[in-house]
């Protein structure tokens, strides 16, 4: 069985009428099910990893909660029932681990850049950061709270360009799918989702001296419903099998 991709903000509630069946004895022999919290950025990556992971523990489900981080944390804060929340940044991570609900400290298992993103053909010529500023163009990021939307200002700051976000979206799929169906010219986001065959964008790479290196802590934590295999799921993301399927999503190690 593959990793179980639950999208929404209140996804997490539906945990409970699953919860109430099995107690009453009509949902079958209990599977071991732990609920993975992961930013948006790692959507693909995560999926192969729960798709493998499964495959190798059977009798063990990985359900998957993709979000952007910030609203992943808060949704942690409020009591979200999680077993492993996989961060894009540690300002995020942190705020859980405050709640008291990590076992352990947080552990950075991958590392992303960024990149900008155009349509396909990239129509405007967009060769740099410098190109953003053009006042023919119209460019979308994430917004400041958003790890991705931070990292993006510090790079524009690095290279000395204003640019305005004509809207501040809550996520890097959020602006792929803005700039893919030609609402905005441009964006930034990381690397991995502009990248690959699947990309509905084409990527410009951004120079070293002005790139951001964005790290991906991970941890367990206590409010979850199965322990013991959000453990073995995160020691399987830290893994040398677990890094090298992050590799073939364009992720770099810690």
């Amino acid at each position: 069985m593959t990793g179980r991709a639950v999208a929404g903000r209140c996804a997490w509630l539906c945990a409970a009428p699953l919860l109430v069946a099995m107690a009453c004895g009509h949902a079958g022999p209990e599977r071991a099910t732990a609920l993975v919290f992961a930013a948006a950025s790692l959507t693909a990556s995560f999926e192969a990893l729960a798709g493998e992971f499964e495959r190798r523990h059977p009798g063990s489900d990985i359900e998957l909660h993709f979000d952007g981080t910030p609203r992943l944390a808060l949704q942690l804060r409020e009591g979200a029932p999680a077993d492993v929340f996989a961060s894009a940044d540690r300002t995020n991570m942190q705020r859980v681990v405050d709640t008291g609900t990590a076992i352990g400290e947080p552990v950075v298992f991958a590392t992303n850049r960024l990149a900008i993103v155009t349509q396909r053909g990239n129509p405007h010529g967009i060769r740099g950061l410098a190109d953003l500023a053009r006042a023919d163009l119209r460019v979308v990021l994430c917004g400041p709270e958003v790890p991705a939307g931070r990292y993006a200002r510090e790079a524009l700051a690095k290279a000395g360009v204003a640019v305005r976000s004509v809207s501040d979206e809550p996520s890097v799929k959020a602006v792929v799918s803005k700039v893919a169906l030609g609402e905005v010219d441009a964006g930034i986001v990381y690397a991995t989702d502009a990248t690959g065959a699947a990309a509905p964008v084409e990527a410009v790479a951004l120079p070293g001296e002005h790139d951001v290196v964005a790290s991906y802590p991970i941890v367990l934590l206590t409010a979850g419903r199965d322990r013991a295999t959000g453990a073995a799921f995160l020691e399987f993301v830290r893994s040398a099998d677990g890094q090298a399927i992050l590799g073939r999503f364009g992720f770099s190690p810690p």
